[in-house]
Formats: C-alpha cells, sequence, structure tokens
C-alpha cells in the first residue's frame, strides 16, 4: 500500500482557491443570468393586509416581482423535519413561505425581486410596500416560559423530550454533596463567509441548482420534494462552499424560491442571502436556559444527575438543541433525569450550529462537573476519573472505541497541569489574575440510515479518477478523499484524481455531524478497493501476466505495480496490465452499508485546557493558552484534522466571551444582525493554541475507524475557559458569553 492516509497532504482544491479560479455559487457564470433579492418582513407576527408592488415593478430592468400572490405551484405536502443524515429531504422547516398573508417571524420571506443586475433587483426592492396587521409576538424564553411544554420527540423525530434512568430522587438523597445552578445561554448564528446563495436554471422541465449546501444530494431531494418534482430531473452542483457551521446543513427555502423565480422569467437566475438575511433565513443556535443538578458521595462518584433546559422554538416545528444527551452519557451514573421545554416563538426553526447540543450541553455540565470538584476538594482530573463510563451508561453497550483517559494524560503532560495549586485567585501576575480550567469533550458518531456510494476508474496511464457527489465547504474532505482512494488502490496521491460536490455522481448523505470524513470515506474505500480486487483478480487469471496462478491474497500493490508479498520483484503495474489488453479503463462503484448502530455505542472524545488571564479592576478576560487533545479514531490528514480542532477551539473561545446574538422583545428581531455587532474572535483573540490526537483504533464505526473531528473542537473549550476565570478570580459565571459585567 502507499500509505498516504495519516500524511499532511496539501489541498488539492488550493490553487483554485489562491488563484480564483474556484467558483462558488453566487458567482456562476451563465448566458441570460438575472437576480433575484429577497424582501423579509418587518413585523414578527401578524398578517399581511396589502402589498404594493406597482413601483417596484415599473422600477428599470425590472423582470417580475412575486409574493404570496403569483408565486407559482408547489407541493401540496411540504417535507417534514428530518436531519439531513436521513437520506431524505431535509428542509430546514416544514413551513414554507409566501403561501399565504401570515407572517410568523421578523425577516420571513414574503417578496422576491428578479431584475437584470443585482443594483437593480436591490433597488427595486426597497420600493416594495407592505402594510401589515401585526399581533403580540413571542420571542424569548422570559416571555414565553408559563406556555413552556415538554415535547414528545425534538430534533426532527429523532429523539425523546424526556428520559430517564434509575431513580433521580433516590440518587439525590443519597449524595452527600449537590451543585444546584441554573445556566442561560445567548443565542448564536453561523456566519460562514460565504453566505447562502443558489443560481438556479431551468432547460425543458430539467432544473440544475448550484447551490451552496452541506450536502447536494439534501438540496436535490429537499427541493424536488418542495415543488413536487421527479428527482431525477433535479441537478445540484456545489463544487466550492465557503463555510457553514451548520447554516448549509438543513436546505432553507431560498434554493426552491430560486428556482420558482427562475421558471417564473424564463431565465437563469441568482439568488445570494445578504449578511443580514443570514440572520433570520438559516437557522441559529436558540437562546437556552439549563437547570442541572448533580448528586455525589463523599468519593465524588456520581449518584444522580438531573438536567432541564428551556429554548424557544418556532411556530411549527418542535426543534431543540440536543443539548442533553452528552449529560446522559458522559460519565457513569445510575440515576438520570432529563426534559427539553419548547417556548414556541415568533422565530425561524433553529437549527445545527457547530457542535449542536454539545457544545452548551458541555458547557454546563463541565462547569458544574469543576463546582462539584472544588466542593469536593478533589482535582478536577481525578473526579472525571473517578466517574470515567467504561461503557455507554445509557444504553450499557461497550464503546466502539474510546481513549478518553489517554486524551486526560496526555493533554494534562502537554499543558503542565500537574503542579496546579487549586485555589481560586491565588496565582497573580502583576495585577492581572491568573487561572486554568479543564474540561472533557464527547461527541456522538452520528448513526447513517442510508448506503454511501462511490465510483473510480483506472485508465491505462495508471492514473485514476475517484467520483463522490459530497461537498467540500472548507474542511479538506476533497484531499482526504483522494488520500483514501490512493491508499487503497495502491497509487500515488498525485495520480488520483477527485471529482465531487455534483448529484450526478455516485450519492452520499450531506456531511454534517462530524460524520463526513466517516460516511464518504467508507464508500470512497469500497470503490477503490473492489477496483483494486477487480484488477488483482484479472491479472491472476491471465495467462499473460507474471502474476497468472498467484494467490490474490497474497498480492499487494506499491506505487501502481501489482506485485507478490513474498517475491516484490514477481509484478506488473496498472498500466503495463491494462495496456496488454487493450483496456483504456476499468471501473468499479463500491456501496458501504452502515452497520446496525444497537451493539455499539459510538463518540469522539477528548479534553480541553484553558489559561486565562484577568484584569480584576477592568473585568477583561484574555485567554492565554488553549490545549486540546483528542481520540478522533484514525486521523485521515493530520494538517487538516488539526486544523478543524483548531478551529473549533477557537470557535469555542468565541462562545465563551464574544458569541451572542441579542433579541429586542420589543421589536421582535434580532438587534445585532451583522458581523460589525455580531462579535467572533480575530486574531488579536486567538491564543497559543496546541492540539494533538490520540488514535484509537475502531473497527465498527467504518471500515477505516473515522469519527470525525468537524465537532469535537469546540466541545469543551467554552467550559475550560469558564473554570479557568472561575480558577483565577474565584467568581463562577453560569452564562455564555461571560461578559465584563460579570466579572466586575
Amino acid at each position: 500500500m502507499s500509505a498516504t492516509i495519516g500524511r499532511p497532504v496539501a489541498r488539492v482544491d488550493g490553487p483554485a482557491k489562491v488563484t480564483g479560479a474556484a467558483r462558488y455559487s453566487a458567482e456562476i457564470a451563465l448566458p441570460g443570468l438575472v437576480h433575484a433579492v429577497l424582501v423579509g418582513a418587518t413585523v414578527p407576527s401578524g398578517r399581511i393586509t396589502a402589498i404594493d408592488t406597482r413601483r417596484a415593478e415599473a422600477a428599470g430592468g425590472v423582470l417580475a416581482v412575486l409574493t404570496h400572490r403569483n408565486l407559482g405551484p408547489v407541493a401540496d405536502r411540504q417535507p417534514v423535519l428530518i436531519p439531513s443524515l436521513g437520506g431524505g429531504p431535509c428542509p430546514g422547516q416544514t413551513f414554507f413561505p409566501m403561501l399565504d398573508e401570515t407572517v410568523h417571524y421578523a425577516g420571513q420571506h414574503i417578496a422576491i425581486v428578479v431584475a437584470d443586475t443585482l443594483d437593480r433587483a436591490e433597488h427595486a426592492a426597497e420600493l416594495v410596500s407592505v402594510a401589515y396587521e401585526e399581533t403580540p409576538s413571542v420571542t424569548t424564553v422570559e416571555q414565553g416560559r408559563a406556555q413552556a411544554y415538554v415535547p414528545e420527540r425534538i430534533f426532527g423525530g429523532w429523539m425523546p423530550g424526556r428520559a430517564s434512568r434509575g431513580d433521580v430522587e433516590a440518587g439525590l438523597a443519597q449524595a452527600s454533596v449537590r451543585v444546584d445552578s441554573t445556566y442561560r445561554c445567548a443565542a448564536n448564528h453561523h456566519n460562514p463567509i460565504e453566505t447562502s446563495a443558489t443560481t438556479a436554471r431551468w432547460d425543458g422541465d430539467l432544473l440544475t441548482l448550484w447551490d451552496s449546501t452541506q450536502g447536494p444530494n439534501a438540496t436535490q431531494l429537499t427541493v424536488a420534494a418542495q415543488l413536487g418534482l421527479s428527482l431525477s430531473r433535479v441537478r445540484v452542483v456545489s463544487s466550492f462552499v465557503g463555510g457553514s457551521f451548520g447554516s448549509k446543513a438543513m436546505i432553507w427555502d431560498h434554493a426552491a424560491l430560486a428556482a420558482l423565480a427562475a421558471r417564473h422569467v424564463g431565465a437563469p437566475v441568482r439568488l445570494a442571502l445578504t449578511r443580514e438575511q443570514m440572520f433570520s433565513s438559516t437557522g441559529h443556535r436558540e437562546e437556552q436556559e439549563h437547570h442541572i443538578v448533580l448528586g455525589a458521595g463523599d468519593d465524588g462518584r456520581l449518584t444522580a444527575v438531573r438536567h432541564h433546559k428551556t429554548s424557544v422554538t418556532s411556530p411549527f416545528d418542535d426543534w431543540a438543541d440536543p443539548a442533553l444527551a452528552c449529560s446522559s452519557g458522559a460519565y457513569a451514573c445510575p440515576n438520570y433525569e432529563n426534559a427539553y421545554r419548547l417556548v414556541r416563538g415568533n422565530t425561524i426553526t433553529p437549527t445545527f450550529t457547530r457542535a449542536p447540543g454539545e457544545s452548551a450541553g458541555m458547557f454546563v455540565l463541565e462547569t458544574a462537573m469543576d463546582e462539584l470538584a472544588d466542593a469536593l476538594g478533589l482535582d478536577p482530573i481525578e473526579l472525571r476519573l473517578r466517574n470515567h463510563a467504561d461503557v455507554d451508561p445509557e444504553s450499557g453497550n461497550p464503546w466502539s472505541s474510546k481513549g478518553l483517559k489517554e486524551c486526560y494524560a496526555r493533554g494534562a503532560e502537554l499543558f503542565g497541569w500537574d503542579g496546579r495549586d487549586p485555589r481560586p485567585g491565588t496565582r497573580r501576575e502583576g495585577r492581572l489574575l491568573i487561572g486554568t480550567g479543564m474540561a472533557s469533550a464527547i461527541y456522538p458518531v452520528a448513526p447513517v440510515m442510508t448506503p454511501q456510494r462511490a465510483r473510480a476508474r483506472l485508465y491505462d496511464d495508471g492514473r485514476a479518477v475517484v467520483q463522490s457527489s459530497f461537498a467540500d465547504f472548507g474542511t479538506g474532505a476533497a484531499t482526504a478523499m483522494t488520500q483514501v482512494a490512493a491508499d487503497a488502490l495502491g497509487i500515488a496521491v498525485e495520480a488520483v484524481r477527485f471529482e465531487y460536490g455534483d448529484t450526478a455522481l455516485p450519492s452520499t448523505v450531506a456531511a454534517v455531524g462530524s460524520a463526513g470524513a466517516g460516511v464518504v470515506s467508507a464508500g470512497v474505500h469500497t470503490a477503490a478497493v473492489q477496483l483494486r480486487e477487480q484488477v488483482i483478480a484479472r491479472a491472476v487469471s491471465d495467462t499473460g501476466s507474471p502474476l497468472h496462478g498467484a494467490d490474490p491474497a497474497g498480492i499487494v500493490v506499491l506505487d501502481g505495480c501489482m506485485a507478490l508479498r513474498d517475491a516484490p520483484a514477481t509484478g506488473e503495474t496498472y498500466a503495463e496490465f491494462l495496456g496488454r489488453n487493450h483496456l483504456t479503463d476499468v471501473e468499479a462503484t463500491g456501496t458501504w452499508t452502515p452497520p446496525p448502530s444497537d451493539r455499539y455505542a459510538a463518540a469522539t472524545f477528548g479534553a480541553q485546557f484553558a489559561e486565562v488571564a484577568v484584569d480584576p479592576d477592568l473585568g477583561t478576560v484574555r485567554v492565554r493558552r488553549m490545549t486540546g487533545v483528542f481520540a478522533p479514531g484514525r486521523v485521515l490528514n493530520r494538517t487538516m484534522a488539526h486544523s478543524q480542532l483548531m478551529g473549533g477551539m477557537l470557535w469555542g473561545l468565541g462562545q465563551a466571551l464574544l458569541e451572542a446574538t441579542h433579541m429586542d422583545p420589543a421589536q421582535g428581531r434580532w438587534a445585532n444582525p451583522s458581523l460589525g455587532d455580531y462579535l467572533v474572535p480575530v486574531n488579536a483573540d486567538a491564543p497559543d493554541v496546541q492540539v494533538d490526537t490520540i488514535e484509537v483504533q475502531d473497527d465498527v464505526v467504518n471500515p477505516l475507524g473515522v469519527k470525525g473531528v468537524g465537532e469535537i473542537g469546540m466541545v469543551g473549550a467554552a467550559a475550560a475557559i469558564a473554570n479557568a476565570v472561575f480558577h483565577a478570580t474565584g467568581r463562577r459565571v453560569h452564562k455564555l458569553p461571560i461578559t465584563i459585567e460579570d466579572l466586575l
């Protein structure tokens, strides 16, 4: 084998991005292309009593103004809300706009203006006049607290609204130490560098969409269902995607609206959301309130955990960030209870945001565990080791692999945890208070319901083309898949060209929830192995081959040469075999079917460490260094895996200290929908970040044992920082983000 997996191979898409040759969904140049601009509702609740489009229609270059009066046909039944890993249509919400006069939330799309240039479309959109009959709105937890309810199911029906095991009351009564705290987490938005965009073109009844999406097949399935089209009549292309973080995991209505606009005007249409529209059009991590109770004995072993969460959902969907699953499975505890309480609010349906659920849930759990360690006088790592879950506490199933203890040990070594004075507020540098903190990280390996496919073709020059429909949204997946294919075929990585981002290629699910690397590599590896074995089988049956009559199991391929393992000089290259047999190419399509998920529990684990400096006079917090050690199974490309993990850790810093979308309850809309007012970490905020991985072998999750790194880097980072703030100041902050006001 060529052993390219794990090497820090440079990005295969790097030159196109650096030189500007890469074309994103809002850069596709088509003959006759026109532009669409969306108009959003300015009230959070009510109905449209009048919408006057005459001035807009009369403006120069305007081709059409679409509203609920003339949008055109959509399917009578909209698809249900399921996560995009389900392999079916996955709309961001079950509500589809512009079908009637009702306004459910501020920013809801109520009109589309199409013009020959973007400037003209934007100008005409400002000329659309709308009158409303406004009704009272609910947009915050506090406003709807009295009407909160526990749904039967959340998360598109994948999780129960309430769960328990054992007897929590008895466990709490047995405890000698309790931690009982309420936490509040601000709403967060994604803000990828590329806003969501779709370019739509009809060729007769064939629809092609160039869509900025995490899953081209997800867009295809969803738009076909929304418009009542045959799946065979919809093609989606997504060659380059400028980030997502969850905003492009589910499929929002702008993709179907672009298609409807293109059909109406009979020309290709480009529709790109503005930065402000991203705050009301592609979901968000909702405002959350958590109440957690931990009970433990004098030895620190947990006797009970109760974790309830309240958050705002939309008028139509029971959506909740699945934040409570981590408190169920992170530690061994016989008695556990959770409940999701939802407030029906005037908001778009919330959605996946990086490290969905676990980023908030582990902040709550891990700061509570730190509080418990302080109360017991135990080192925080020692407390976690005493409660280490050797099997999944929820199901009792063994873990497919773990490595958490190794992450604690390696992280403590790299960070210099030993010798830490546990007393808060004792370490100073000048006037600055210095503190260190740590937290566990856990993220589930998401179950995949459908087979994953890929195609591999080998040419008579020894080079290969491998194809899969997945989208690379900046993670480096295309490079990693090139390595997987090269490794399985036994050829140099430079001899593989990877084609991706198109539903015309073999299908995969959306790359969400850290599942992308595992499921896509499974299909690619399977296809490439089948192709390699096909050529070897033909070689051993070919009387003209030096391998004729050999046992296929005894043949290896290195640098494109098939040879006997025990006699490496005996063999021939792929090119020699194909040339002698007058074959220009051979190919294989591989299909990987996910294994049953009821025999093992699967998750990625890690440990986070942080050091902060707090100015007690100004209340400012600077994170000076962070260390993260993770056990993600097999690492496909070390450079890109570490980049993903570092990016997640820095976003955890943002969640801890900066990021908050503020709702104005009087207006019923977001008060800071821009990157000028929504604070994110910049280079000046970035500390020294140290990342390491523990490669644990996993023979369960997929053929290569890949568990993924996209989400886990963020999990636990905010908790480690919050715990470091406590260690520095002695003040426990039960909210995100931690602000100056919290420390003065």
